[in-house]
């Protein structure tokens, strides 16, 4: 019979956080957030989830060799904003690669915003809160597309609900077809900082939304690459204001 935890035992949990161990070397292999039975549905997917997803795999290696999941739960009686903040901490703190050699996590993605938020030197503190202005180079044509109600997800509500800062960033945005033909790059921004950088390949129009919104006029979505050395990252961008109310901008503002 799998594991599950009795309702009193969950309603006094609530949203908490919690590490799977390989019972082999003792070794952290994932940490992750939830609430109710989640710590355990993990090893219950991998029973019947073949795919060659990392997580997956080591629970069935550990699962083949006759042992169990070691579960344990890291904080708990938590809202889903704390959550977010202590699940990125343990996972920046266990895969930060100037002081882990070794113990690679199974998770996916690191934590969430790892760069914004989680560890850094004090060089990188200083480059990430004294930005300096953004200096856009010579013929590159930048979207500017607001951030402010994606970025903390914890806190973010139903379109605003993304996957991803790439996710956030890339649609759904409403344009004319000639101004999304010449975008060269999209700059997600939060708080008049750039957060993410995307150098685009393609874009198409939609007028269904992934939560199933409909848009009239289509809203463009874009596909790229993020570009996580770029100049333009963790730069000033408070020179060009989305204006009131506004989600894009441009630059520059006379080629567009």
């Amino acid at each position: 019979m799998e594991k599950s935890f009795k309702q009193s035992v969950i309603e006094g949990l609530k949203c908490y956080v919690y590490a799977l161990i390989d019972p082999r070397d003792n070794r952290i292999f994932y940490v992750g957030k939830g609430t109710g039975n989640r710590v355990y549905q993990h090893a219950q997917a991998a029973l019947v989830d073949d795919s060659q997803n990392l997580k997956l795999s080591t629970i069935r290696e550990i699962k083949g060799l006759g042992l169990d999941v070691k579960y344990y739960i890291i904080r708990h009686n938590l809202t889903e904003q704390e959550a977010y903040l202590v699940e990125s901490s343990i996972i920046d703190l266990l895969t930060y690669p100037a002081f882990n050699k070794e113990n690679i996590l199974t998770n996916i993605v690191s934590g969430h915003h790892q760069w914004n938020e989680g560890i850094k030197t004090d060089e990188e503190i200083n480059i990430l809160y004294d930005c300096p202005k953004i200096e856009p180079n010579p013929g590159d044509r930048l979207l500017l597309v607001s951030q402010n109600k994606s970025y903390k997800q914890s806190k973010a509500t139903g379109v605003y609900r993304r996957a991803s800062d790439y996710e956030s960033a890339r649609k759904y945005w409403k344009m004319a077809a000639w101004k999304a033909e010449k975008i060269d790059y999209i700059l997600g921004v939060f708080k008049g900082i750039v957060r993410i950088v995307i150098k685009v390949n393609s874009h198409n129009f939609t007028s269904i939304g992934e939560h199933g919104e409909t848009y009239n006029p289509p809203r463009c979505v874009f596909q790229g690459d993020i570009i996580e050395d770029s100049p333009y990252l963790n730069t000033d961008v408070s020179d060009y204001p989305f204006g009131s109310g506004g989600a894009i901008t441009y630059i520059p503002r006379n080629n567009f």
